[in-house]
């Protein structure tokens, strides 16, 4: 398969995720919980799958609890574990692979962009990003790696990592749930999904705009 053909299938999983989730549950019917939580969990954990959805995948998971055998309350429960035990696992990769990451070049496994636009942010905001970065696709795959590498104290990274992770998949979740099933969002679903990436990727566009901009002015 070809990057292109790739990317074409990527795209239509995240545009159309509400259809290709309900094919999801009508055949496995409660494995989606576990189907939901692998993926979660590899978005969050693994550094190498920032592309996985997140946001679009949470509110339309959300969406479809009305009316299918998905309880909202355990969904977000067990996803809320999935994204913590994920960023755990993540933040205990950097830790043991260590500052050496920063001076690798580009491989298929890890793009050093990603990894520096990462590296930046939590500079900035310091233990803060762990829960502000749950928003922004991308970047929170790659924050829990930063901040292992960067040896964060356990415990400071642990609260920052259970809030920003229960906050996140319960605000995403319960959106779906309670504004996924009306008229005008059901009729523009694919629209809601791009308006969602869109908001979510704002904050990276704005940042990488000043980063751009910042030599020009010195």
């Amino acid at each position: 398969m070809t990057l292109t053909v790739l990317a074409k299938h990527l795209i239509d999983l995240v545009l159309h995720i509400d259809r290709h989730l309900q094919v999801v549950i009508a055949h496995y019917g409660i494995w989606t919980y576990a189907i939901l939580f692998v993926i979660i969990f590899a978005e969050t954990g693994f550094v190498v799958t920032p592309f996985l959805p997140g946001d679009s995948l949470l509110f339309a998971a959300g969406a479809l609890c009305v009316g299918s055998v998905l309880n909202v309350h355990l969904l977000v429960a067990l996803l809320a574990v999935a994204a913590v035990t994920g960023n755990l696992l993540n933040y205990a990769v950097g830790a043991a692979l260590g500052p050496k990451v920063f001076r690798q070049d580009d491989s298929w496994l890890l793009r050093r962009k990603h990894l520096d636009q990462a590296h930046a942010f939590f500079e900035k905001f310091g233990g803060r990003s762990v829960i502000l970065s749950r928003f922004m696709p991308i970047i929170r795959t790659f924050i829990p790696f930063v901040a292992g590498v960067g040896r964060m104290p356990y415990g400071r990274f642990f609260a920052f990592n259970l809030i920003g992770g229960c906050a996140w998949i319960a605000l995403l979740t319960y959106l779906g749930y309670f504004f996924g099933g009306t008229a005008v969002v059901q009729k523009n679903f694919s629209l809601v999904i791009v308006a969602i990436i869109v908001i979510s990727l704002l904050p990276i566009a704005v940042e990488g705009f000043r980063a751009w901009r910042a030599p020009k002015r010195a």
